[in-house]
């Protein structure tokens, strides 16, 4: 029987281990996050990946410009993935309950997507100003501006545009989000059930396959949500007040489809190791914290 106290030791357990799986995936994807975010906001720049990469590393090194970023961007995804997975876990026991199953354990794979889809209301609005502040700094060179710190970035931010400023595309963030998520899990839970060798359970298919169950559940998330995730990308570097739908179609009407999908390929490539990992350090240190507390 699940009591308030094991409630609270779960939302805990599950917020610390999604604040280690973000920390891991920040470091392994990282480099091709800042390229992805530099193709989505000045596509004419750069129109393919190599270019991208060889401009970046010229003329602005491995730490200024591949981890440009990198402080914000540890921020946007240990506050966006310790929300998501400590609301990911209450959502699938509130999801359990009303649906009259006994244990999240036995949730169908669309329940989970359910589950995904409600606790990304509640990370979207911890990730939509700190992944602000990471997109400009990422894009910084190229907008012109002179080059500066995240605290700093903020600070003007806050003096110039007030709180609102910092969240600016909090639309386009819950458009991208929420549907994201349920098919971030889904396709997680699914890929982890289709990989479950015969009489074993889905938390017992080991290290590898669970890497594999993350980085497909990665792949398919930004390649549902990627061109709403272009459209955010401009608005938060450019400080623009575009509603997202408005933005959306004059992207398509003046720049073509494929401008809604630039960038995909570092996304692609990024998603799956970095996804991987995340998942990886998530369930192996919930594992452990569970046998230390249960």
């Amino acid at each position: 029987m699940t009591t308030y106290a094991t409630m609270g030791h779960d939302i805990v357990i599950d917020f610390v281990a999604g604040s280690l799986g973000a920390i891991t995936s920040v470091f392994v994807g990282q480099p091709l996050d800042t390229l992805k975010v530099k193709m989505q906001t000045f596509p004419k720049l750069y129109p393919n990946l190599s270019l991208c990469f060889k401009q970046t590393l010229a003329k602005e090194g491995i730490v200024r410009g591949l981890y440009a970023g990198t402080i914000p961007s540890l921020a946007a995804n240990v506050a966006e993935n310790s929300i998501l997975f400590a609301a990911y876990g209450s959502c699938q026991k509130i999801v359990a309950q009303s649906t009259g199953v006994g244990r999240v354990e036995d949730l169908s794979i669309f329940a989970n997507g359910v589950s995904g889809f409600l606790a990304a209301f509640w990370s979207s609005l911890a990730l939509c100003p700190t992944e602000l502040v990471k997109c400009r700094l990422q894009a910084m060179r190229e907008s012109g501006g002179p080059m500066t710190s995240a605290g700093q970035l903020t600070a003007s931010i806050l003096r110039q545009e007030g709180v609102a400023g910092l969240f600016r595309g909090l639309t386009a963030t819950f458009t991208r989000e929420m549907p994201g998520y349920f098919c971030f899990f889904y396709a997680y839970e699914a890929t982890r059930e289709f990989l479950t060798p015969v009489g074993k359970t889905k938390d017992e298919i080991g290290i590898f396959r669970t890497v594999i169950a993350g980085g497909m559940a990665g792949v398919t998330l930004w390649t549902v949500i990627f061109p709403a995730d272009v459209v955010k990308s401009r608005l938060q570097v450019s400080g623009a007040k575009t509603p997202m739908l408005v933005m959306m179609k004059d992207i398509y009407m003046k720049e073509g489809i494929r401008m809604l999908y630039s960038g995909l390929t570092p996304t692609i490539l990024r998603s799956f190791p970095a996804t991987g990992a995340l998942f990886l350090a998530y369930e192996n240190s919930r594992k452990m914290m569970h046998s230390l507390v249960d």
